[in-house]
């Protein structure tokens, strides 16, 4: 597992803004399929069937494999860089530092300017602390108190 300090997520943070970024667009997308072929077999229910299309079943098939790949690309290069991705759907990742010796998360959801909260490993989101001079002054990458 890596460890950060505040500085070393920050600037890592447009990497990880484009990766996520592109993750996110990812899963829209299969999102996207998914309804498409939802709507396809209500509608063939509707009917009472519909004639089996090999081609609209192969290019679908395509497509989630594509995607699938992409998707698998992207969170691993998050996994790689040291990153915990936490929600894909509104793209909220965690850093892992310490403060006070104890480990911590710096967090970051897609759409704010900074890396400007930190939570307990156990609180989670709605546990978001803003990080603050004490923050700062008692946090590092290593198990020991203090800024590096």
């Amino acid at each position: 597992m890596r460890y950060f300090t505040l500085n070393s997520a920050r600037r890592l943070l447009p990497q990880v803004r484009q990766t996520l970024g592109e993750a996110m667009e990812v899963r829209a997308a299969m999102e996207a399929l998914q309804e498409e072929i939802r709507q396809y077999s209500r509608e063939a229910q509707l009917r009472g069937g519909i004639l089996f299309r090999p081609e609209l079943a192969g290019a679908w098939r395509s497509q989630a494999d594509s995607l699938g790949r992409r998707l698998r690309d992207s969170l691993a290069a998050l996994d790689e860089m040291g990153v915990q991705v936490k929600d894909l759907a509104v793209g909220l990742v965690d850093f892992p530092t310490f403060y006070r010796g104890k480990e911590v998360l710096l967090c970051w959801k897609m759409g704010e300017p900074d890396i400007a909260w930190w939570h307990g490993t156990e609180e989670g989101f709605r546990g978001r602390k803003p990080v603050d001079e004490e923050f700062l002054a008692n946090h590092s990458d290593r198990g020991g108190a203090g800024q590096a």
